[in-house]
């Protein structure tokens, strides 16, 4: 009777020497690859002539942002949707909000969400999975649409004249290392108090001790977030504008006065049951703000709310694996441009259920769509907004093909108008929450 073996014999290794041996041209295709690079190699030139960058739905939009060594994607989209709003409506060409001053209010939330969290389950055990979740949730870059709204709605929204970028806003890994060392410093120190009988009102007097702290480094990192401001700025038509005595709370509300609860978020999730409404309570960290739902209504509800929202010269936002099948010199999201199966002779096919249940597939990217371009009433590729500067793409604009979409988005953000019966009756229905790891996190 023949043993079978765990480990890789050196007969396993003959075997896999003479299946490579018998793999057409494979050193050529070894050279080309250790050469040039996996990426490079699997393209196929070929694709681009499907790839025109002329959409027959396009809103107008100016220049591109930039978020640079900073994870802010999802906030940039959100300030993005807004600013062409506001760049229409007032006349003022490549007008920026302060992505500074709601990142700075975002990481103060942030931490004291963590810390709060650490109170909550301060005395579970040191593996316990969602206190090891809390632990790696920490400070990051990361959002998800509707912490945006919780943060506009609650502090507002400023020029970014008003509070400029600063080193740290723009590369942020050093601040961030800073703020968790910081928090899981606090976090050891609310379970001794909690393991010396401390009582609730002493550890929240603890919390508001480190959160003095936190707002300090925040300071220190971003800057002071201005408490009034003056609103000066010259239109397209060379008119002198000036409002004075502003906060930012009052600059919204007179200036951009959106509805967030006009808007949802609809989703394909496909590892997830359909025609549900999902929350994701570990990540609403702004207390008394927006709640995250997720509607999981499927491609074809997503796809005639977006070009619905288009029609009608309204931008926006979605959610994806932006890493997957890009090209980003050249501004390219599409699954045929490469061909990493074809150049490896090997099946590396995943649904996207299995992609997402095996964690290969998560949203990794914000950006907000601009266009579309429409054959016959159907989509074959979009006009994509990132908020990686004028250097990729078409001055920073990408172009995603049709079946990118299918394959890497994950949600999109549309006013309610523009959506489905079926798919609104989904977003009403009553919230069934996941867990912390959950593959939609």
């Amino acid at each position: 009777m023949k043993v079978l073996t765990k480990g890789i014999s050196f007969d396993d290794l003959k075997r896999f020497e003479h299946a490579l041996a018998q793999t057409p041209a494979s050193d050529v295709i070894a050279r080309t690859v250790q050469q040039n690079g996996v990426v490079a190699t699997s393209k196929n030139h070929a694709a681009k002539k499907d790839l025109n960058r002329v959409f027959s739905v396009e809103v107008k939009t100016n220049s591109v942002t930039y978020q640079k060594q900073s994870g802010r994607c999802w906030l940039f989209s959100t300030l993005n949707t807004l600013r062409h709003d506001f760049e229409q409506k007032y006349k003022v060409k490549d007008f920026q909000f302060s992505q500074n001053y709601n990142s700075f209010y975002d990481r103060l939330e942030k931490a004291n969400k963590m810390l709060e969290w650490a109170i909550a389950l301060g005395d579970c055990p040191a593996d316990d999975r969602e206190y090891l979740a809390m632990l790696e949730w920490g400070d990051s870059d990361g959002g998800q649409w509707a912490n945006g709204p919780a943060l506009i709605n609650k502090y507002g929204v400023v020029p970014q004249s008003v509070m400029p970028e600063t080193y740290n806003s723009d590369a942020t890994k050093e601040i961030s290392q800073v703020l968790n060392l910081k928090l899981r410093k606090e976090v050891t120190n609310i379970r001794q108090l909690l393991a010396d009988g401390a009582d609730e009102e002493k550890l929240r007097a603890h919390k508001k001790e480190a959160m003095s702290d936190v707002y300090k480094i925040l300071v220190y990192a971003f800057g002071q977030p201005p408490k009034t401001f003056d609103f000066e700025y010259r239109d397209d038509d060379n008119n002198y504008h000036i409002d004075q005595d502003l906060t930012p709370q009052t600059f919204f509300k007179k200036y951009v006065a959106t509805d967030f609860d006009e808007y949802v978020v609809l989703a394909d999730v496909p590892d997830h049951e359909y025609d549900k409404n999902y929350g994701m309570p570990s990540q609403d960290y702004v207390f008394d703000g927006k709640k995250i739902e997720i509607a999981n209504v499927g491609l074809k509800a997503m796809k005639e709310a977006v070009i619905a929202s288009l029609k009608d010269g309204q931008t926006v936002w979605f959610g994806c694996d932006v890493s997957q099948d890009m090209d980003r010199k050249d501004g390219i999201l599409d699954t045929n441009y490469f061909k990493k199966s074809d150049l490896f002779s090997a099946d590396l096919a995943l649904s996207k259920a299995d992609r997402l249940a095996t964690r290969d597939g998560e949203v990794t990217h914000a950006m907000t769509m601009t266009g579309v371009d429409l054959i016959d009433d159907k989509p074959v590729k979009w006009k994509v907004e990132n908020s990686w500067g004028d250097k990729f793409g078409d001055k920073g604009y990408f172009i995603m093909s049709d079946d990118w979409f299918d394959t890497y988005l994950y949600e999109v953000v549309v006013n309610k108008k523009y959506v489905d019966d079926q798919s609104l009756k989904t977003t009403k229905q009553p919230v069934e929450n996941v867990a912390p790891w959950d593959s939609l996190r």
